[in-house]
C-alpha cells in the first residue's frame, strides 16, 4: 500500500470497482422503430437516396454552440438539420430495455432511470462531418447522449468517442438500428461520410433519481481510518524545510468532467457515484463534514512534439491552441500544478455555491491523474530561450472535499471570506460573542490571503459593520488588517466613526497607518485607480465630517496619510531635467493634487494647505504643470477656492511671469543642460557635448558597452539628441546629433505658458 493516507484513500476507492464503460452500443431491428416527418411522410429503411434528398429540402445547416455563441459554420459542422417539431418517432418496448442496458453498463445506479429527450434529427450527405467537439448539458438533469443511426447505406461517417485517453470508434448499419450512448463529457466527432447518407436522431439522456450508491461497511471503516491519519500527520514539507501543521482538508478527485449546471450529488455517472457515496459514508464515520466541489485544474508540462524534426513553425503560429489536439506530444516532467475549487454543493443538495479556494497537493487525492483524462484545453509553448518546451492542459474534475467537524468554519471561511463576516455578524448579533470571537481567531493563518483575493470592496464594508460586535480591538484589527486606504468609500463613514468611539483614536490611527503601508512614493504614475480615489476624498471627508468628532479626527487622518505618500512621491520629480513623459505625468496628477486640496480646505487642515503651499514654490519649472493641471482640475470640485487654492494660483502665475522673462534662446545655441545622477567618464564626455552650444554633432568610437550606456542616457532623459551607431573601423562610432526638437520644445512651452498665464490672469482675478 501507498505510503500516505491520502495515497492509501485514492488506492482503496481504485480497487472498488473496474472504471464502467464511457460509451456504449446496441442494435435493435428496423421494425423496433418508425419516423415520420411531416412533408415527407414515414421513412422507409433503410433510408433511400429519394428520401434524403426530400429531407434535405426540409432541414437547415445545423449549428453549434461555443461558450455563448450559437453559430454556423461548415468548417467545423457541416450536416443538415430537420425541424424537430416535423419529427414524429415510435419505439417499441426494445427501447425501454435498451435503455436499461445502456444505464447499467455506464455505471449508473440501477434505482435511477435513464430518459431520453429528444434533441435533434441530423443529415450527413457524402463528404460532410462534425470535427472533435463536447456536448453542453442543456438540462440541469442531462447525463450524456444517445445517437440513433438509422439504416441506410453509407461508408464513412464513423462516431468516435474518446475518454480517458481512449477513442471508440462506431459505425451504423444498413440492415439495423445503432444505438450508442455516451457520457456527456466525452469529446467526439463524426468522420467525412464517404459515399451515401448518414442520418439521426440525437437524444439527451436524462438521469432521474439519486445516483448516490449505499456504502459498504468495512471499506467505509478503512477509508475513515484514512481521514482520521491524513488530518492528524504533520505535512513533510519539500527540500528538507521541516514539517507544517496537519492539513485541515482533503479534496479527492473523481474521474469525470463536470460543469456548474452539472454539478450534483444526484448526477454523478459512472464509479464517481459509488466513490462519492463511500467517501461520505467515511466522512461521517471520521466525524468531517462533505461538500461536492468542481475543481479547476491547470498542469503545465515539460513536452516536446512527437513530429519535432518535421515540424514547421510557421504552422504552430497559424495553429488555434484551443482546439489543438495534443495527443501529438510526449509529456516528460510535470513543471507546475494549480488546483483551484470554484463551486460547491453540501450534501443536501441545491444549487451550486461559488467560492474560492486554491488546494495544496497535500490536501489532494486522485485515483486517476489528470494527465490520464482528456483535457478540455491545452496550448503548446515551444521553445521560448529561458524556457522548453511546454504544454498546458485544463480539467474540470468533481472533487469530494472533506474537513473535521471542528474545522468547518475555517474551512468555509477560506473558500468564501464574504460567508465568514455574514456568519460572524449572525453569532453577534445572537449573542454570542464568545464563539464569534474563537471562530475569528480562526481566520488568521489564512485571512490576509482570502481578503486580498477576494471582493475586498464587499468584504470591506462587512467587515467594518462586524468587528465593532466582537468588542476586541486587536481581533477586530486582524478581520480589518488585509484592506487599503483607498478602498473606503463615503457609505463606510458612518461605521468608521463608530469604531474610532468605541476603539479608541490611537487604535484607528495604527489601523488606517496600517492601511496606507501599501502606498509607495514614486508609483503615482502606475496606480490609476489610487489616482481616482484620491480625485474623490472630498465626497469621503464630508461623510466622514458629518459624522461628529470622531469623524472629523478620521477624516483629518485619512487627509494627512493621503497628502504624506502624495507629496513624497512628487517632490523628487519637481527638479532635474524635464522629459515628455513627465510632464504628461505631472499634468494627470492634477485632479488628485486638487482632490486632497479640496478636503484639506473641507476639513480646515492647515497644515496640509501650507505644505502644499510650499510644494508650489518648489524649485523648477515642472512644479507649473502640476499646479496648473490642479487648478484647472479644481473648478470641477467644491471647496475650490480660498486658502490655499488662492496662494497657489499667485505663486504659479509669478512662476510662469518668471520664466517668461527669460531670454528666448538664440538660433544658433545648441547647448543642453545634461541629465543627472551619473558621474562616469562617459558621462562628463556627454555632458560637455550637450553644454557646448556651438558644437552640434559629435562622432565618437565607442565600444559596445559604452553605446549601450549613452544609447540608454539619452533615451531616458529623452534628449532631443539622435544617437545612431556607424558600423565602420573599429571600435564603431557613436554619431550624436543635436535636433531642431531642442527649439520646439522650448516654443511649445512658452506658448502653453503664455496660455496659462492668461487663464490664471482671469479665472483667479490676478492683476496682469
Amino acid at each position: 500500500m501507498p505510503g500516505t493516507a491520502r495515497e492509501r484513500l485514492a488506492e482503496l476507492l481504485g480497487e472498488l470497482a473496474e472504471p464502467p464503460a464511457s460509451s456504449v452500443y446496441r442494435k435493435l431491428f428496423m421494425t423496433d422503430l418508425s419516423v415520420a416527418v411531416d412533408g415527407l411522410g414515414p421513412l422507409q429503411f433503410p433510408v433511400s437516396e429519394e428520401q434524403a434528398i426530400r429531407l434535405r429540402e426540409l432541414g437547415h445547416r445545423a449549428r453549434f454552440g461555443r461558450g455563448e455563441q450559437t453559430l454556423t459554420d461548415p468548417e467545423v459542422r457541416d450536416t443538415w438539420e430537420i425541424p424537430k417539431d416535423l419529427v414524429r418517432i415510435e419505439w417499441t418496448d426494445a427501447f425501454k430495455a435498451v435503455l436499461e442496458v445502456m444505464r447499467d453498463e455506464l455505471g449508473l445506479p440501477p434505482h435511477c432511470e435513464l430518459t431520453p429527450e429528444f434533441h435533434s434529427m441530423l443529415l450527413y450527405e457524402t463528404g460532410q462531418f462534425f470535427v472533435t467537439h463536447q456536448d453542453s448539458e442543456k438540462d440541469d438533469s442531462m447525463v450524456g447522449t444517445l445517437v440513433v443511426t438509422l439504416p441506410s447505406a453509407h461508408t464513412g461517417g464513423e462516431l468516435l468517442i474518446e475518454h480517458r485517453g481512449q477513442t471508440a470508434e462506431y459505425r451504423g448499419s444498413k440492415v439495423a438500428v445503432s444505438l450508442v450512448a455516451f457520457y456527456a463529457d466525452c469529446r467526439h466527432q463524426v468522420l467525412p461520410v464517404k459515399t451515401g447518407n448518414r442520418i439521426t436522431l440525437t437524444y439527451n439522456l436524462l438521469l432521474t433519481g439519486d445516483s448516490s450508491a449505499s456504502a459498504e461497511d468495512t471499506l467505509a471503516d478503512e477509508l475513515a481510518a484514512c481521514l482520521d491519519e491524513h488530518f492528524a500527520t504533520p505535512v513533510t514539507l519539500p527540500y528538507g524545510a521541516g514539517q507544517a501543521d496537519p492539513p485541515t482538508r482533503l479534496a479527492y478527485l473523481l474521474d469525470h468532467e463536470y460543469t456548474t449546471r452539472g454539478l450534483s450529488w444526484s448526477r454523478l455517472k459512472g464509479a464517481d457515484a459509488d466513490r462519492a457515496a463511500l467517501l461520505r459514508a467515511a466522512a461521517d464515520k471520521a466525524g468531517c463534514d462533505v461538500v461536492l466541489a468542481l475543481a479547476e485544474i491547470q498542469e503545465t508540462w515539460d513536452a516536446i512534439d512527437s513530429d519535432e524534426e518535421d515540424y514547421d513553425y510557421d504552422d504552430y503560429l497559424e495553429e488555434d491552441s484551443d482546439d489543438a489536439d495534443d495527443g501529438q506530444y510526449v509529456l516528460q516532467d510535470l513543471i507546475d500544478s494549480d488546483i483551484t475549487v470554484a463551486h460547491w454543493v453540501g450534501p443536501g443538495g441545491g444549487r451550486p455555491e461559488e467560492i474560492s479556494l486554491t488546494l495544496r497537493d497535500a490536501e489532494v487525492a486522485a485515483t486517476t491523474p489528470s494527465a490520464g483524462l482528456t483535457p478540455y484545453a491545452s496550448e503548446y509553448e515551444g521553445y521560448m530561450g529561458n524556457y522548453g518546451n511546454t504544454l498546458d492542459r485544463w480539467y474540470r474534475r468533481a472533487a469530494v472535499v472533506v474537513w473535521p467537524w471542528n474545522q468547518g468554519f475555517a474551512n468555509r471561511a477560506q473558500a468564501s471570506p464574504v460567508w465568514a463576516l455574514d456568519e460572524l455578524g449572525k453569532m453577534i448579533r445572537a449573542g454570542d460573542v464568545t464563539n464569534a470571537h474563537d471562530a475569528a481567531q480562526a481566520l488568521v493563518p489564512f485571512w490576509n490571503a482570502a481578503v486580498r483575493s477576494g471582493p475586498q470592496d464587499e468584504l470591506l464594508g462587512r467587515a467594518l459593520g462586524t468587528v465593532k460586535g466582537l468588542d476586541d480591538a486587536e481581533t477586530a484589527a486582524m478581520l480589518l488588517h488585509p484592506f487599503q486606504l483607498e478602498r473606503l468609500v463615503p457609505d463606510h463613514a458612518s461605521a468608521l466613526a463608530d469604531l474610532a468611539a468605541h476603539y479608541g483614536e490611537t487604535w484607528m490611527a495604527a489601523l488606517l497607518r496600517d492601511w496606507s503601508e501599501a502606498w509607495r512614493p514614486g508609483t503615482l504614475g502606475y496606480s490609476p485607480e489610487l489616482l481616482e480615489w484620491l480625485s474623490g476624498l472630498p465626497q469621503l471627508g464630508t461623510a466622514l465630517l458629518a459624522t461628529g468628532s470622531e469623524g472629523a479626527t478620521t477624516a483629518r487622518r485619512v487627509l494627512d496619510l493621503s497628502w504624506e505618500w502624495f507629496a513624497g512621491g512628487v517632490r523628487p520629480s519637481l527638479t532635474g531635467q524635464s522629459t515628455n513623459s513627465q510632464d504628461e505625468w505631472l499634468a494627470n496628477l492634477g485632479r488628485p493634487f486638487a482632490g486632497i486640496l479640496t478636503a484639506a480646505a473641507q476639513a480646515g487642515s492647515a497644515a496640509v494647505l501650507d505644505d502644499a503651499v510650499k510644494l508650489g514654490h518648489a524649485d523648477g519649472d515642472q512644479v507649473i504643470l502640476l499646479v496648473t493641471a490642479a487648478l484647472r482640475a479644481a473648478g470641477t470640485l467644491p471647496a475650490s477656492s480660498g486658502r490655499g487654492f488662492d496662494e497657489l494660483a499667485v505663486g504659479c502665475a509669478e512662476r510662469i511671469r518668471s520664466s517668461l522673462a527669460q531670454p528666448r534662446r538664440a538660433p544658433d545655441d545648441w547647448s543642453i543642460e545634461p541629465p543627472t545622477g551619473c558621474t562616469c567618464d562617459l558621462c562628463a564626455t556627454l555632458g560637455a557635448f550637450l553644454r557646448d552650444p556651438k558644437r552640434r554633432t559629435y562622432e565618437w568610437p565607442l565600444a559596445k558597452a559604452g553605446r549601450a550606456h549613452v544609447h540608454a542616457l539619452i533615451d531616458m532623459a529623452e534628449l532631443p539628441v539622435r544617437h545612431e551607431t556607424r558600423r565602420q573601423g573599429r571600435p564603431y562610432t557613436l554619431v550624436l546629433t543635436k535636433t531642431e526638437a531642442l527649439f520646439e520644445r522650448e516654443r511649445l512651452a512658452r506658448t502653453r505658458n503664455e496660455a496659462d498665464l492668461a487663464w490664471l490672469t482671469k479665472t483667479w482675478e490676478l492683476p496682469v
